[in-house]
C-alpha cells in the first residue's frame, strides 16, 4: 500500500459517514421476488393465446353440394 492511500485512509477514518439503506436488506429480495411473481402472472394469463388465434376459419370453395365434403364434416375441428 502506498503512503498516499494510507494517509487518505487515516484522514477519513473519523469523518466517514455510513449511509444506511431505507429498508432492511431482506426486503429488497422480497420486492424482487414479488415483482417476478407478478410478471409471471401476466405471462401466465396469455397462455395458449397463439393456438387460439393461429389459423383463420377454413372456408370451402367447392360447389359439390355435399355438406360433409369428401373428407367428413366441414368443421375444421370435427373428426370423421
Amino acid at each position: 500500500m502506498s503512503f498516499t492511500s494510507t494517509a487518505a485512509t487515516l484522514a477519513t477514518a473519523g469523518t466517514l459517514k455510513v449511509r444506511e439503506l431505507p429498508i432492511p436488506t431482506w426486503a429488497y429480495g422480497a420486492i424482487a421476488l414479488a415483482s417476478f411473481l407478478v410478471l409471471l402472472g401476466v405471462l401466465w394469463s396469455f397462455r395458449n393465446t397463439a393456438a387460439k388465434y393461429d389459423t383463420p376459419l377454413r372456408v370451402r370453395h367447392d360447389d359439390s353440394g355435399d355438406s360433409h365434403g369428401s373428407y367428413g364434416a366441414t368443421d375444421p375441428g370435427a373428426h370423421h
